[in-house]
C-alpha cells in the first residue's frame, strides 16, 4: 500500500527535488503533500493522514524542532516517521531532532542515493 509523504521546507525549489528523487526511488510513495513550515505542516497532517514526513529544520513561522515536538505531542502522530533534512550541521541540533523522534538526519546538499538510502531503512 502506498504511503503518503509530506514535505516540510521552506524552499520550494527543495520540496521539488524531495519529490523527485520519491518518485524516481521506488520505495511505494503514494500522494505527496508539501508544507512551507511547521505550521502548515501541522495543518497538512490535520486535514490529511501521512505515512512518512521530510522536514528541514531551519524555516519561519515554526522550524522543523518546534514542528517536530508538536507532532510528537499528539498521540495520532507519535509514530509516523521523521526524516529530517537541513543545512544545520551541528551536532546539538542532530541529537535534538533525535529525542524528539525523528528516524534519521541528512545533511544539505544531499544526494538522491542519500535520501534513498535513509528512506529504505525507514520504510
Amino acid at each position: 500500500m502506498p504511503v503518503d509523504v509530506l514535505i516540510v521546507d521552506d524552499s520550494a525549489a527543495i520540496r521539488k527535488i524531495l519529490q523527485r528523487v520519491l518518485s524516481q526511488a521506488n520505495l511505494g510513495v503514494g500522494k505527496v503533500i508539501e508544507a512551507a513550515d511547521g505550521r502548515e505542516a501541522l495543518d497538512a497532517v490535520k486535514q490529511q493522514p501521512v505515512g512518512l514526513i521530510l522536514s528541514d529544520i531551519n524555516m519561519p513561522n515554526m522550524d522543523g524542532l518546534q514542528f517536530l515536538g508538536e507532532l510528537r505531542s499528539h498521540e495520532q502522530w507519535k509514530h509516523v516517521p521523521v526524516l529530517m533534512i537541513s543545512t544545520e550541521g551541528s551536532q546539538t541540533k542532530v541529537m535534538e531532532a533525535v529525542q524528539l523522534g525523528a528516524q534519521g538526519f541528512v545533511r544539505k546538499p544531499f544526494t538522491a542515493d542519500q535520501i534513498k538510502e535513509k528512506l529504505a531503512g525507514i520504510l
